[in-house]
């Protein structure tokens, strides 16, 4: 089989997607790892397929893999990619679109090359949990927003231990049977973080994730008075900017703003 693909860029993390409004592509766990694979395909975080709206819910809707072949509920980053991405290959000339996820319904707005993505309401807040480690106890904070992301807290993001720490804290038994997404946030000043995070899934650090800043800019008004908006530098060099509305400990409103960028196109024989 031949596939037509492109390949998009939120911020860093990187996505293939495709048109399957026809049902014809269906692909295997292993077949998504291939295509995933850096150095033996196309090389991404993820991919996903445009596809109808069965529900009726939405505009639109999408299958979204990991790179490892799982599926995943929601992406941020991804999100924003695959809304433009739509525009493009279905004339879309309203300024809104709407997709389902299995995190739920998600709207985005366009402005150039940047997206706005409205995201579900977040949910699972756990604060202040002392984890144990092989170091010794970390103090964790938990947020599912789309999917579910630890945050912790570091005085500087280029010195934390993503790839260690990380994957050890994705696969405690503190976050089973599924896991978590592992964040490593620095405070940068008022209304400022920088973030790295390492991604179920990907099963290690990405450049970008936008559920990921996304929790820590809400754990950080709660843990550090933080007020929207909240501007996140990720590893990718780009900036991520959140905004949302507060309620106590609750949230509604997020929005997760920025760039989504075509980097090239093509095709792959499968």
């Amino acid at each position: 089989m031949t596939l037509d693909f492109v390949k998009m860029s939120g911020a860093g993390n990187d996505f293939i997607l495709m048109d399957n409004r026809d049902g014809r592509i269906s692909l295997t766990r292993e077949q998504v790892a291939r295509l995933c694979h850096r150095q033996f395909g196309i090389g991404a975080d993820g991919i996903m397929l445009l596809i109808p709206c069965q529900s009726g819910k939405a505009d639109w809707a999408w299958t979204f893999y990991n790179s490892d072949g799982s599926d995943a509920e929601m992406c941020g980053n991804g999100a924003r990619c695959f809304a433009r991405f739509t525009q493009r290959v279905t004339g879309w000339s309203r300024p809104e679109l709407s997709f389902e996820s299995l995190a739920g319904i998600i709207r985005a707005t366009f402005d150039g090359d940047r997206v706005t993505i409205q995201l579900t309401a977040p949910h699972g807040l756990r604060l202040n949990e002392s984890v144990p480690i092989r170091s010794g106890p970390v103090t964790v904070h938990s947020l599912n927003t789309g999917v579910p992301h630890a945050v912790v807290y570091v005085p500087d993001a280029d010195q934390a231990m993503v790839q260690e720490l990380g994957s050890e804290l994705r696969h405690h038994a503190h976050f089973a049977p599924r896991g978590t997404n592992v964040n490593f946030a620095q405070i940068k000043g008022p209304g400022h973080i920088r973030v790295r995070t390492y991604e179920r899934g990907v099963e290690g650090e990405t450049l970008a994730c936008g559920t990921g800043v996304t929790a820590s800019a809400l754990i950080s008004s709660l843990v550090h008075g933080f007020t929207s908006p909240v501007r996140v530098q990720v590893q990718g060099g780009d900036e991520l900017i959140i905004t949302f509305s507060q309620h106590d400990k609750a949230f509604d409103n997020v929005c997760l703003n920025g760039p989504a960028t075509f980097v090239f196109e093509g095709r792959i024989e499968l």
